[in-house]
């Protein structure tokens, strides 16, 4: 009798193929699932040790599970070996591979942050970056490198790094910052003229002077300075490191061969759907703790992300952990803001206040005056934009949904397939929450975690796709998107959560007078760069008050 077992392909055959360039590999088991990330100067190289014989022989336990269980791998090319540190980074997080332990927590790359507000401003390192007016450099693979090139703009420009606040005496009177004169010699306008020098430096504006210490660097090796002449070449190394133009790397803009429209017809065909679905909409709840209970939507566009019109939600109306209940209250939200922009729209038709949101939609699309509704995936193409900025000042409204044609009424544009995180209940709490709303013939599944299960209205028994399809690792990676901006979003509200708790230790600041002030000053990082003058203006906080918020935030 033949065994069903399947058997392990050869991959040292496969590693022929692999190219001797940079990049990242994915190891995969049989589940297709990814179990190990990691990087390479040359991938070729890395990847066939894997499988050498001599090699498996002297492997740990740890590599000689991992390979033990990797039935399939893929190799990912970049330009250079920093951008392969940044890479490995961005998939561990995104995957988080069981056999991987750096990178899985919540460290972040350097970035280079300079607030141009302040009247002195500084270089300084950051891990975040936040929505706070500053300007980011960044992020760098190399923190040796970084903290050198910090050095470097230090001496040349003449620019302040680290701490805070106006210049020292002994900043004002060291010979680090004469760029031709000290820092004690010239007004706060003529230094950020030096700051404005060195932030053209970070944007790889650099060529320059690159060219300038190579020059010292050869005049030095003529010399017979061969110490000086590899210090700075060292010197110029680290400078190249830091200023190169580096890329972001996203899960719409990784290298490799994924063809998303292809993923897209496969999906169509795999759930009989009536037409592409060149838009899909996905919703995640992240309640990992009761604190806040958010979620999100995500919505991809022939395949990619379409970062602009994600949107995430605070749950209000549900208590506890309930997914099913939040799940139907994003939901409702969500689409019934859709129908009420076509509502606002279109309120010059009487009788549409008295019709159910989802026929009168379907009434006007029908009109003779109007062009057909919008079928396409790319919203408004062929349709002039006679008022473009039909949107609602709630934050779950997208940023183009509608669009007005020449007959004065409006096609709004649905989703051609939603998504749940979830199973079967999940995906019943929306299916009831759509028909509420009237929209019976909106496509909608449901994936569920453990078994990548896709659950469809109406039927019993879920669908099983073949875990290495195109159309399934569409779905998992916009599942995986919609997860991760959900946990993004908790993450924030979160580190918000406990920076404003600081208020909460400050002498005299009740619960009432912390919401007057965060409701004022916006976060605790503004209110920490106030003036007592401006914190005495809120209403309730007095002069007194004031001094002590002012010098509680300055002491802590």
């Amino acid at each position: 009798m033949a065994s069903s077992k399947k058997e392990k392909p050869d991959l040292q055959k496969k590693v022929h193929e692999v190219p001797h360039k940079p990049g990242v590999y994915l190891m995969r088991d049989r589940f297709n699932r990814v179990i190990y990330v990691g990087k390479a100067r040359d991938l070729r190289k890395r990847v066939g040790s894997y499988f050498l014989p001599s090699k498996l022989a002297q492997a740990d336990l740890k590599t000689r599970a991992m390979l033990e269980a990797t039935w399939n791998f893929e190799t990912h090319t970049v330009r250079s070996e920093a951008e392969s540190v940044l890479l490995e980074g961005k998939l561990i997080k995104e995957y988080r591979p069981r056999y991987n332990v750096s990178f899985r927590d919540d460290k972040r790359f350097l970035l280079v942050r300079v607030d141009l507000s302040e009247e002195w401003p500084r270089f300084r390192l950051a891990r975040f970056k936040k929505d706070d007016g500053s300007r980011y450099f960044g992020p760098y693979a190399h923190a040796g490198a970084l903290r050198q090139t910090l050095n470097f703009m230090r001496k040349k420009f003449g620019v302040l790094t680290f701490g805070r606040g106006s210049p020292t005496e002994r900043e004002l009177k060291s010979a680090t910052y004469q760029v031709p004169v000290r820092l004690s010699e010239i007004r706060a306008e003529q230094y950020r003229e030096r700051v404005l020098q060195a932030c053209e430096f970070l944007e790889g504006k650099s060529r320059e002077m690159v060219a300038i210490l190579e020059d010292e660097m050869r005049k030095a090796a003529k010399k017979m300075d061969f110490e000086k002449a590899a210090e700075l070449r060292n010197m110029i190394d680290d400078l190249r490191s830091t200023t190169r133009p580096m890329r972001r790397f996203t899960r719409g803009s990784l290298p490799g061969s994924i063809d998303p429209m292809a993923d897209v017809h496969a999906l169509a065909d795999a759930l009989q759907l009536p037409q592409v679905p060149g838009v899909m909409e996905c919703f995640d709840i992240s309640n990992i703790s009761t604190t806040h209970v958010v979620a999100s939507m995500v919505c991809f566009r022939d395949g990619v992300p379409d970062k602009d019109n994600y949107r995430r939600y605070r749950v209000r109306t549900v208590e506890g952990q309930d997914d099913f209940a939040s799940m139907a209250e994003v939901v409702r939200r969500r689409y019934s803001r859709v129908l009420l922009e076509a509502r606002k729209a279109n309120s010059d038709i009487a009788e549409f206040s008295q019709e159910n949101a989802a026929d009168a939609l379907a009434r006007i699309s029908r009109h003779p005056d109007q062009k057909p509704a919008l079928s396409d995936s790319r919203m408004g193409e062929g349709i002039p934009l006679q008022n473009p900025e039909v949107t609602s000042p709630d934050s779950s409204t997208p940023k183009a949904l509608a669009a007005q044609n020449d007959g004065g009424f409006v096609a709004v544009r649905l989703p051609d397939l939603i998504i749940v995180d979830g199973g079967k209940g999940q995906l019943s709490a929306a299916c009831r929450e759509l028909q509420r709303l009237g929209l019976h013939d909106l496509p909608i599944i449901g994936l569920a975690k453990e078994r990548e299960e896709i659950y469809r209205p109406g039927r019993a028994l879920p669908l099983q796709l073949p875990m290495d399809s195109g159309a399934l690792r569409l779905l998992q990676r916009i599942r995986d998107e919609a997860h991760r901006f959900a946990n993004a979003y908790h993450q924030l509200l979160m580190k918000k959560r406990v920076g404003e708790s600081i208020l909460d230790d400050c002498p005299g600041v009740s619960q009432n007078r912390k919401n007057l002030l965060l409701r004022k000053f916006g976060s605790v990082n503004r209110l920490r760069r106030a003036t007592v003058d401006e914190i005495a203006s809120t209403e309730g906080i007095g002069r007194k008050l004031a001094e002590e918020v002012h010098q509680f935030l300055q002491r802590h």
